[in-house]
């Protein structure tokens, strides 16, 4: 079915209903998941989810993220039927198990899809709003010229002074982590084009399909580095990493020391867990830091 758009349709529209409007086919049945999330089965057979957003614009910057990944033609994700502004309506992922097959094709299609590029640093994806989020914080796509400085100025700092006037992160702790934005031009390596990236590419939004193709869910899309989404990946443990790394390294061999830099694009997702979840993080950030000046 075309992909199409309804504004305005509020909340209190049932999920089938508005799965019904927005995929064009009768709902025959509704099963809610979870708070936010509710399972509609359609008079073909087919299954769609409908999401409620996070925030005011999340479901707009999950659907143009979805849209902007399916565009590059290599990872595969659900397709997006529409939003109504809060909730998003997208296919179902038939999940079954991991493995390394599945494993090393997803690291040689994250490497395709990097390489599909972006326009720049922090450039939001088509249609895609400014104010976007990462999980349930919120996070800005500004485009910017140069990795670390765009990187330091727009992913790094801002989630530490939120740390830091919140209290989770003590202000003489911070000096750190600034000092591995002072020192970023020296510590990020050699210069590389900005890379499509999915943004949060953490393990529970990795979904391994029962037909031995991994799926991408819930991106936080933008113009990036490409050892971000990789480094993203190792943060909270992926099945059969190592073969997702021998898939993308055949493909599109990353550059000398990557392996040193991983801390450097962690920063980022753990000052993002500092501020949501708490002092845990804030000490494996310091961590992080701290080895990342020592090198």
């Amino acid at each position: 079915m075309g992909k199409r758009e309804v504004v305005d349709v509020g909340e209190r529209t049932a999920p089938s209903a508005l799965a019904a409007r927005l995929t064009g086919r009768r709902a025959t049945g509704e099963r809610r998941l979870s708070g936010t999330l509710t399972e509609v089965t359609l008079d073909d057979g087919r299954k769609v989810l409908v999401k409620l957003g996070d925030g005011p614009g999340a479901a707009r910057a999950e659907a143009a993220g979805l849209r902007w990944l399916a565009e590059a033609d290599t990872v595969r994700v659900p397709a997006v039927h529409g939003h109504d502004g809060n909730r998003l309506v997208i296919d179902l992922v038939d999940q079954g198990a991991p493995s390394a097959g599945a494993a090393a094709r997803l690291g040689a299609e994250l490497a395709a899809l990097h390489g599909a590029g972006a326009p720049a640093f922090g450039a939001p994806p088509p249609g895609g709003p400014t104010e976007a989020y990462i999980g349930r914080a919120p996070m800005r796509n500004v485009p910017g010229g140069d990795w670390p400085a765009w990187y330091a100025e727009h992913r790094v700092l801002p989630y530490l002074r939120r740390a830091v006037d919140g209290g989770t992160i003590r202000p003489a702790e911070s000096a750190s982590i600034e000092e591995v934005c002072a020192r970023l031009p020296e510590l990020a390596g050699p210069a590389e084009p900005p890379a499509r990236l999915h943004g949060d590419l953490w393990n529970g939004n990795v979904l391994w399909g029962a037909d031995g193709r991994a799926r991408l869910i819930d991106p936080a899309a933008h113009g990036g580095h490409r050892e971000t989404d990789l480094a993203m990946l190792a943060l909270f443990g992926c099945p059969h990493l190592g073969h997702v790394l021998e898939g993308y390294q055949e493909a599109a061999p990353l550059a000398d020391g990557w392996q040193d830099r991983v801390g450097l694009h962690q920063l980022f997702p753990l000052l993002v867990h500092t501020v949501l979840f708490g002092r845990g993080y804030a000490e494996q950030a310091l961590r992080t830091a701290r080895a990342a000046l020592a090198r």
